[in-house]
């Protein structure tokens, strides 16, 4: 099933496809906000950062399969598997955009 996903989340998916820690950080706002396992990341170096690291701790392919807009969120769920541990595993992703960018993402199963 296809689903046809906001611009900038559409770049976030095919930039986490590539393991692009750089591209994935661009499709963020400046002040961005990532909450992830429980952990924060503020600002686009914060991003790619996390995102770099995740890439080289896990190899993983995610694949989007629904979307719901709630309270001003993009709520995307989409599957994943790969050689981390729970794999495979679908999460949510909880997205707030601000004009072309994201504003907030929160990852959370």
């Amino acid at each position: 099933m296809t689903i046809e996903l906001p611009q900038a989340i559409a770049a976030y998916f095919a930039a986490d496809r590539k393991a692009d820690a750089q591209a994935i950080a661009q499709c963020f706002t400046q002040d961005a906000r990532v909450i992830d396992e429980g952990n924060s990341y503020t600002g686009r170096e914060a991003i790619r950062q996390w995102m770099a690291n995740a890439s080289t701790q896990y190899s993983y392919t995610v694949e989007p399969f629904s979307l719901v807009e709630d309270g001003g969120r993009t709520i995307v769920t989409s599957h994943l598997t790969g050689n981390f541990p729970g794999s495979p595993v679908d999460l949510r992703y909880l997205f707030v955009l601000r004009g072309d960018a994201i504003a907030e993402l929160e990852i959370v199963p």
